[in-house]
Protein backbone atom coordinates (compact mmCIF):
# COMPACT_ATOMS: atom_id res chain seq x y z
CA UNK A 1 0.00 0.00 0.00
CA UNK A 2 1.23 3.47 -0.89
CA UNK A 3 -0.21 6.97 -1.30
CA UNK A 4 -0.82 9.18 -4.31
CA UNK A 5 -2.70 12.30 -5.35
CA UNK A 6 -5.82 11.43 -7.31
CA UNK A 7 -8.02 13.63 -9.50
CA UNK A 8 -11.54 12.17 -9.58
CA UNK A 9 -13.04 15.22 -11.32
CA UNK A 10 -11.37 18.11 -13.14
CA UNK A 11 -11.50 21.56 -11.60
CA UNK A 12 -9.66 23.65 -9.04
CA UNK A 13 -6.78 22.69 -6.72
CA UNK A 14 -9.28 21.21 -4.27
CA UNK A 15 -9.69 18.33 -6.72
CA UNK A 16 -6.22 17.03 -5.74
CA UNK A 17 -7.04 14.29 -3.22
CA UNK A 18 -4.54 12.32 -1.09
CA UNK A 19 -5.45 8.63 -1.26
CA UNK A 20 -4.15 5.14 -0.56
CA UNK A 21 -3.44 3.11 -3.68
CA UNK A 22 -2.27 -0.43 -4.43
CA UNK A 23 0.41 -1.24 -6.99
CA UNK A 24 1.02 -4.43 -8.91
CA UNK A 25 4.44 -5.84 -9.66
CA UNK A 26 6.03 -4.25 -12.74
CA UNK A 27 4.93 -5.85 -16.00
CA UNK A 28 6.99 -6.28 -19.16
CA UNK A 29 8.93 -3.12 -19.96
CA UNK A 30 7.99 -1.45 -16.66
CA UNK A 31 9.85 -0.33 -13.55
CA UNK A 32 8.63 0.28 -10.00
CA UNK A 33 10.06 3.50 -8.53
CA UNK A 34 10.08 4.89 -5.01
CA UNK A 35 10.01 8.65 -5.46
CA UNK A 36 12.30 10.92 -3.46
CA UNK A 37 11.26 14.21 -5.11
CA UNK A 38 8.62 15.25 -7.64
CA UNK A 39 8.63 18.25 -9.97
CA UNK A 40 5.77 20.76 -10.14
CA UNK A 41 4.99 22.08 -13.63
CA UNK A 42 2.26 24.19 -15.22
CA UNK A 43 1.29 21.27 -17.44
CA UNK A 44 0.04 19.61 -14.23
CA UNK A 45 -2.49 22.43 -13.92
CA UNK A 46 -3.60 21.93 -17.53
CA UNK A 47 -4.46 18.30 -16.80
CA UNK A 48 -6.11 19.09 -13.44
CA UNK A 49 -8.41 21.70 -15.00
CA UNK A 50 -9.24 19.55 -18.03
CA UNK A 51 -7.56 21.87 -20.57
CA UNK A 52 -5.53 18.79 -21.48
CA UNK A 53 -8.00 15.88 -21.26
CA UNK A 54 -7.07 12.70 -19.39
CA UNK A 55 -9.22 9.69 -18.48
CA UNK A 56 -10.62 10.00 -14.96
CA UNK A 57 -9.52 9.26 -12.33
CA UNK A 58 -5.81 9.98 -12.77
CA UNK A 59 -2.70 10.88 -10.81
CA UNK A 60 -1.05 14.06 -12.14
CA UNK A 61 2.63 14.73 -12.68
CA UNK A 62 5.21 14.00 -15.37
CA UNK A 63 8.54 14.60 -13.60
CA UNK A 64 10.29 13.03 -10.62
CA UNK A 65 13.40 11.37 -9.27
CA UNK A 66 13.80 8.27 -7.14
CA UNK A 67 15.12 4.77 -6.70
CA UNK A 68 14.23 1.75 -8.83
CA UNK A 69 12.77 -0.98 -6.59
CA UNK A 70 11.94 -3.61 -9.23
CA UNK A 71 11.84 -4.08 -13.00
CA UNK A 72 9.70 -6.18 -15.27
CA UNK A 73 10.51 -8.64 -17.99
CA UNK A 74 12.60 -7.29 -20.85
CA UNK A 75 14.11 -4.34 -18.95
CA UNK A 76 17.88 -4.54 -19.39
CA UNK A 77 19.34 -1.04 -19.07
CA UNK A 78 17.75 -0.10 -15.71
CA UNK A 79 18.27 -2.17 -12.54
CA UNK A 80 16.92 -2.21 -8.97
CA UNK A 81 18.87 0.24 -6.85
CA UNK A 82 19.54 2.68 -9.70
CA UNK A 83 18.99 6.39 -9.04
CA UNK A 84 16.81 7.61 -11.89
CA UNK A 85 14.76 10.56 -12.98
CA UNK A 86 12.24 11.32 -15.70
CA UNK A 87 10.73 14.39 -17.27
CA UNK A 88 8.64 13.01 -20.08
CA UNK A 89 6.35 10.22 -19.02
CA UNK A 90 2.73 9.13 -18.72
CA UNK A 91 0.82 10.85 -15.92
CA UNK A 92 1.42 9.50 -12.43
CA UNK A 93 4.33 11.31 -10.74
CA UNK A 94 2.32 12.67 -7.77
CA UNK A 95 2.80 9.44 -5.85
CA UNK A 96 5.07 7.88 -3.24
CA UNK A 97 5.64 4.97 -5.61
CA UNK A 98 4.60 4.30 -9.18
CA UNK A 99 4.92 2.00 -12.15
CA UNK A 100 6.44 3.60 -15.24
CA UNK A 101 7.68 2.53 -18.68
CA UNK A 102 11.36 1.87 -18.10
CA UNK A 103 12.33 3.51 -21.40
CA UNK A 104 11.28 6.89 -19.96
CA UNK A 105 13.87 6.67 -17.16
CA UNK A 106 17.20 8.47 -17.19
CA UNK A 107 20.00 7.19 -14.97
CA UNK A 108 21.21 10.11 -12.84
CA UNK A 109 24.86 11.13 -12.55
CA UNK A 110 26.25 10.99 -9.00
CA UNK A 111 26.74 14.77 -8.90
CA UNK A 112 23.02 15.56 -9.39
CA UNK A 113 20.95 15.50 -6.20
CA UNK A 114 17.49 13.95 -6.33
CA UNK A 115 15.67 17.25 -5.67
CA UNK A 116 17.68 18.99 -8.39
CA UNK A 117 16.91 16.20 -10.87
CA UNK A 118 13.20 16.36 -10.07
CA UNK A 119 13.28 20.13 -10.51
CA UNK A 120 15.24 20.21 -13.76
CA UNK A 121 14.27 17.35 -16.04
CA UNK A 122 10.96 18.41 -17.61
CA UNK A 123 11.83 22.10 -17.52
CA UNK A 124 15.41 21.42 -18.61
CA UNK A 125 14.39 19.15 -21.46
CA UNK A 126 11.93 21.85 -22.49
CA UNK A 127 14.69 24.47 -22.50
CA UNK A 128 16.90 22.06 -24.45
CA UNK A 129 14.50 21.53 -27.33
CA UNK A 130 13.51 25.21 -27.42
CA UNK A 131 17.05 26.58 -27.57
CA UNK A 132 18.89 23.75 -29.29
CA UNK A 133 16.33 22.34 -31.71
CA UNK A 134 13.19 24.44 -32.31
CA UNK A 135 15.31 27.56 -32.87
CA UNK A 136 19.02 26.71 -32.48
CA UNK A 137 20.31 29.80 -30.71
CA UNK A 138 23.68 31.11 -31.86
CA UNK A 139 25.93 34.03 -30.89
CA UNK A 140 24.41 37.37 -31.81
CA UNK A 141 20.78 36.22 -31.82
CA UNK A 142 18.24 38.34 -29.97
CA UNK A 143 15.71 36.27 -28.03
CA UNK A 144 12.64 37.17 -25.99
CA UNK A 145 11.72 34.80 -23.16
CA UNK A 146 8.42 35.29 -21.36
CA UNK A 147 8.04 34.38 -17.67
CA UNK A 148 11.79 34.76 -17.31
CA UNK A 149 11.69 34.14 -13.55
CA UNK A 150 9.72 30.90 -13.84
CA UNK A 151 11.10 27.38 -13.90
CA UNK A 152 11.67 27.07 -17.65
CA UNK A 153 12.42 30.78 -17.90
CA UNK A 154 15.36 30.82 -15.51
CA UNK A 155 16.95 27.80 -17.19
CA UNK A 156 16.33 29.14 -20.70
CA UNK A 157 17.69 32.61 -19.92
CA UNK A 158 20.93 31.22 -18.52
CA UNK A 159 21.34 28.76 -21.38
CA UNK A 160 20.60 31.33 -24.09
CA UNK A 161 23.12 33.66 -22.47
CA UNK A 162 25.72 30.89 -22.48
CA UNK A 163 25.04 30.36 -26.20
CA UNK A 164 25.91 33.99 -26.89
CA UNK A 165 22.46 35.48 -27.43
CA UNK A 166 21.16 38.83 -26.26
CA UNK A 167 18.47 37.77 -23.77
CA UNK A 168 15.36 39.85 -23.14
CA UNK A 169 13.03 38.54 -20.44
CA UNK A 170 9.58 39.53 -19.21
CA UNK A 171 8.47 39.37 -15.57
CA UNK A 172 5.57 40.58 -13.45
CA UNK A 173 7.32 42.21 -10.48
CA UNK A 174 10.47 43.99 -9.35
CA UNK A 175 11.45 40.95 -7.27
CA UNK A 176 11.21 38.70 -10.32
CA UNK A 177 13.08 41.26 -12.41
CA UNK A 178 16.03 41.12 -10.01
CA UNK A 179 16.01 37.32 -10.14
CA UNK A 180 15.94 37.22 -13.94
CA UNK A 181 18.75 39.78 -14.15
CA UNK A 182 21.02 37.53 -12.10
CA UNK A 183 20.15 34.48 -14.22
CA UNK A 184 21.18 35.43 -17.73
CA UNK A 185 18.81 38.26 -18.74
CA UNK A 186 20.56 41.24 -20.30
CA UNK A 187 17.32 43.23 -20.40
CA UNK A 188 14.30 42.66 -18.14
CA UNK A 189 10.87 44.08 -18.97
CA UNK A 190 8.19 44.39 -16.28
CA UNK A 191 5.18 43.86 -18.51
CA UNK A 192 2.70 45.40 -16.06
CA UNK A 193 4.57 48.71 -16.02
CA UNK A 194 6.28 48.92 -19.41
CA UNK A 195 5.10 48.75 -23.01
CA UNK A 196 6.47 45.38 -24.11
CA UNK A 197 6.62 46.03 -27.85
CA UNK A 198 8.04 49.55 -27.53
CA UNK A 199 10.69 48.39 -25.08
CA UNK A 200 11.76 45.46 -27.29
CA UNK A 201 12.00 47.76 -30.30
CA UNK A 202 14.09 50.19 -28.22
CA UNK A 203 16.47 47.46 -27.04
CA UNK A 204 16.90 46.08 -30.56
CA UNK A 205 17.23 49.49 -32.25
CA UNK A 206 13.92 48.95 -34.03
CA UNK A 207 14.91 45.59 -35.47
CA UNK A 208 12.90 43.20 -33.26
CA UNK A 209 13.94 39.81 -31.96
CA UNK A 210 14.80 36.66 -33.88
CA UNK A 211 12.62 34.40 -31.75
CA UNK A 212 10.02 34.63 -28.99
CA UNK A 213 9.72 31.75 -26.51
CA UNK A 214 6.22 32.10 -25.06
CA UNK A 215 4.89 29.79 -22.36
CA UNK A 216 2.23 32.28 -21.24
CA UNK A 217 -0.23 32.00 -24.13
CA UNK A 218 -3.34 34.14 -24.50
CA UNK A 219 -2.13 37.25 -22.67
CA UNK A 220 1.15 37.63 -24.58
CA UNK A 221 0.55 36.11 -28.02
CA UNK A 222 -0.46 39.22 -30.01
CA UNK A 223 2.23 41.45 -28.54
CA UNK A 224 4.83 38.73 -29.05
CA UNK A 225 4.18 38.74 -32.79
CA UNK A 226 4.82 42.49 -32.82
CA UNK A 227 8.20 41.97 -31.13
CA UNK A 228 9.56 39.83 -33.99
CA UNK A 229 11.55 41.04 -36.92
CA UNK A 230 10.74 40.07 -40.50
CA UNK A 231 10.53 36.26 -40.86
CA UNK A 232 11.02 35.80 -37.11
CA UNK A 233 9.86 32.71 -35.25
CA UNK A 234 7.10 32.62 -32.64
CA UNK A 235 7.43 29.57 -30.37
CA UNK A 236 4.23 29.14 -28.37
CA UNK A 237 4.95 26.27 -25.99
CA UNK A 238 2.55 26.86 -23.07
CA UNK A 239 -0.75 28.35 -21.90
CA UNK A 240 -0.18 29.73 -18.40
CA UNK A 241 -2.72 32.52 -19.03
CA UNK A 242 -5.02 30.34 -21.12
CA UNK A 243 -4.93 28.94 -24.67
CA UNK A 244 -4.32 31.23 -27.64
CA UNK A 245 -7.66 31.92 -29.38
CA UNK A 246 -8.07 31.01 -33.06
CA UNK A 247 -6.75 33.67 -35.42
CA UNK A 248 -6.48 34.43 -39.13
CA UNK A 249 -3.27 32.86 -40.48
CA UNK A 250 -2.95 35.87 -42.76
CA UNK A 251 -1.84 37.81 -39.69
CA UNK A 252 1.55 36.10 -39.94
CA UNK A 253 1.95 37.46 -43.46
CA UNK A 254 0.80 40.92 -42.46
CA UNK A 255 3.33 41.14 -39.65
CA UNK A 256 6.34 40.18 -41.78
CA UNK A 257 6.09 36.61 -43.07
CA UNK A 258 6.42 35.24 -39.54
CA UNK A 259 6.84 31.60 -38.59
CA UNK A 260 4.79 29.99 -35.83
CA UNK A 261 5.22 26.66 -34.06
CA UNK A 262 3.44 24.99 -31.12
CA UNK A 263 5.81 22.25 -29.88
CA UNK A 264 6.04 20.12 -26.75
CA UNK A 265 8.76 17.95 -25.28
CA UNK A 266 7.10 14.79 -26.61
CA UNK A 267 7.69 15.93 -30.18
CA UNK A 268 11.44 16.02 -29.56
CA UNK A 269 11.94 13.17 -27.08
CA UNK A 270 9.79 10.71 -29.00
CA UNK A 271 12.38 7.92 -28.94
CA UNK A 272 14.69 6.70 -26.20
CA UNK A 273 17.74 7.74 -28.21
CA UNK A 274 16.37 11.28 -28.57
CA UNK A 275 15.51 11.45 -24.87
CA UNK A 276 18.96 10.34 -23.74
CA UNK A 277 20.71 12.71 -26.15
CA UNK A 278 18.66 15.64 -24.85
CA UNK A 279 19.36 14.66 -21.24
CA UNK A 280 23.09 14.39 -21.96
CA UNK A 281 23.08 17.91 -23.44
CA UNK A 282 21.17 19.22 -20.42
CA UNK A 283 23.48 17.53 -17.89
CA UNK A 284 26.53 18.87 -19.72
CA UNK A 285 25.46 22.53 -19.55
CA UNK A 286 24.42 22.22 -15.89
CA UNK A 287 27.75 20.64 -14.97
CA UNK A 288 29.65 23.60 -16.44
CA UNK A 289 27.89 25.88 -13.96
CA UNK A 290 26.60 28.10 -16.75
CA UNK A 291 23.06 26.94 -15.98
CA UNK A 292 22.13 26.66 -12.31
CA UNK A 293 18.97 24.96 -11.06
CA UNK A 294 17.26 26.93 -8.30
CA UNK A 295 14.68 25.27 -6.06
CA UNK A 296 12.77 28.12 -4.46
CA UNK A 297 9.73 26.28 -3.09
CA UNK A 298 9.16 22.90 -1.43
CA UNK A 299 5.79 21.42 -0.50
CA UNK A 300 4.81 18.09 1.00
CA UNK A 301 3.25 15.90 -1.69
CA UNK A 302 0.05 15.58 0.33
CA UNK A 303 -0.23 19.40 0.12
CA UNK A 304 -0.12 19.47 -3.69
CA UNK A 305 -3.25 21.65 -3.77
CA UNK A 306 -1.40 24.38 -1.89
CA UNK A 307 1.45 24.17 -4.40
CA UNK A 308 -0.98 24.48 -7.33
CA UNK A 309 -2.58 27.57 -5.78
CA UNK A 310 0.83 29.24 -5.46
CA UNK A 311 1.77 28.31 -9.01
CA UNK A 312 -1.45 29.62 -10.54
CA UNK A 313 -1.20 32.85 -8.53
CA UNK A 314 2.27 33.35 -10.05
CA UNK A 315 3.60 33.44 -6.50
CA UNK A 316 6.46 31.04 -7.30
CA UNK A 317 9.83 31.64 -8.85
CA UNK A 318 12.28 29.11 -10.27
CA UNK A 319 11.58 25.46 -9.57
CA UNK A 320 9.21 23.86 -7.07
CA UNK A 321 9.38 20.30 -5.77
CA UNK A 322 6.89 18.09 -3.97
CA UNK A 323 8.36 15.82 -1.31
CA UNK A 324 6.74 12.43 -0.54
Amino acid sequence: MTHAISVEQTGGPEMLCWQKVELDRPGPGQALIRHTAIGLNFIDVYFRTGLYPAPLPFTPGMEAAGIVEAVGEGVTDISPGDRVGYGQSPLGAYAERRLIPADKLIRLPDWIADEVAAAMLLQGLTAQYLLRQTFPVKPGDKVLIHAAAGGVGLLACQWANALGATVIGTVGSAEKAALAATHGCHHVIQYREQDLVARVREITAGHGVDVVYDGVGKDTFDRSLDCLHRRGLMVSYGNASGPVPPFDIGLLNKKGGLFLTRPSVGHYAGTRAELLAMAEDLFAIVRTGQVKVNIHQRFALRHAAEAHRALEARATTGATVLLP
